[in-house]
């Protein structure tokens, strides 16, 4: 069994759902990025999501575009990415890691040795944002090669003639992306996931995970409520960047005040679906 589908068979039987918390690979600097890895594990996080600095992240709204470029800025690279994760499997080799990116540093690396060297670093998903499910064969046969599980995304405008296309081959946890736009903009009603969660699940047994616009610890709860998982990006991003220089250099907290944040969000997913007699089940 993969880290990731034990972890979520583990999260099942305690009666809770997932906090996914992001960070950007080498963001502001290749040490404190280390750091927030090593560090959320204790702070709470079931599963980490790191992002892969890239040039021209379509996907992705102001927050995690500049938290990119001040990667690159540094030096970032998707060696160093892989870099980071294997200095992480040194200590942990428990908690789940998907890298989030983009397709081009992946052919450019050639998609057959970037998954073994992914895989061979201790990487456990790829969340690969701008290759469509018609195109998965360029990435999904040497990532099944490798272990590792292929995550789809899923929106609000995919209907439901293209979702068991979209699904097909997916393994993990489906990632739905709560809202239309770029990352970090507004975050979907309780109402909104409560109509599209099912839709999904009547096409899957994976695990589903709610991003783009989860901020605060009562949203991670709500998501983690309506689905399996939260997945908390910007926000965290935001605090990092509030604690910056004017040369993007960290401060002696910086660190500490995202950690702070992310054990926050790790309680309220963890009393998510706490109720007076018990616990709520997924």
């Amino acid at each position: 069994m993969s880290r990731i589908a034990a972890r979520f068979a583990a999260l099942r039987a305690a009666g809770r759902g997932a906090l996914i918390p992001f960070l950007e690979a080498g963001d502001p600097d290749a040490a404190t990025a280390l750091a927030l890895l090593r560090g959320m594990p204790a702070a709470g996080a079931d599963l980490i999501e790191i992002g892969c600095p890239f040039s021209d992240p379509m996907a992705d709204g102001p927050t995690i575009q500049h938290a990119g470029q001040r990667a690159l800025k540094a030096g970032a690279r998707m060696s160093h990415t892989l870099e980071m994760v294997r200095a992480f499997r040194a200590d942990d080799d428990a908690t789940p890691i998907i890298l989030m990116g983009y397709l081009n540093p992946i052919l450019a690396w050639g998609p057959e040795r970037f998954c073994a060297d992914a895989a061979a670093a201790g990487v456990d998903g790829l969340i690969v944002v701008d290759l469509p499910p018609e195109e998965g064969d360029l990435l999904a046969p040497f990532a099944a090669a490798s272990g590792l599980d292929v995550i789809r995304l899923i929106a609000p405008t995919t209907d439901e003639h293209r979702l068991p296309g979209v699904l097909r081959g997916s393994s993990g946890f489906v990632y739905y992306v709560s809202i239309t736009g770029v990352t970090g903009t507004r975050t979907a009603s309780a109402d909104e996931l409560a109509r599209a969660i099912p839709r999904i699940r009547r096409f899957t047994d994976l695990p589903v995970a709610i991003g783009f616009g989860v901020r605060s610890p009562a949203q991670a709860a709500g998501a983690v409520r309506a689905a399996d998982a939260a997945v908390v990006a910007s926000a965290l991003i935001d605090t990092l960047a509030k604690t910056l220089d004017s040369e993007g250099r960290p401060a002696p907290d910086s660190v500490a005040r995202v950690l702070e944040q992310v054990t926050a969000l790790a309680q309220g997913v963890r009393n998510a679906r706490v109720r007076s007699g018990g616990e709520n089940g997924a």
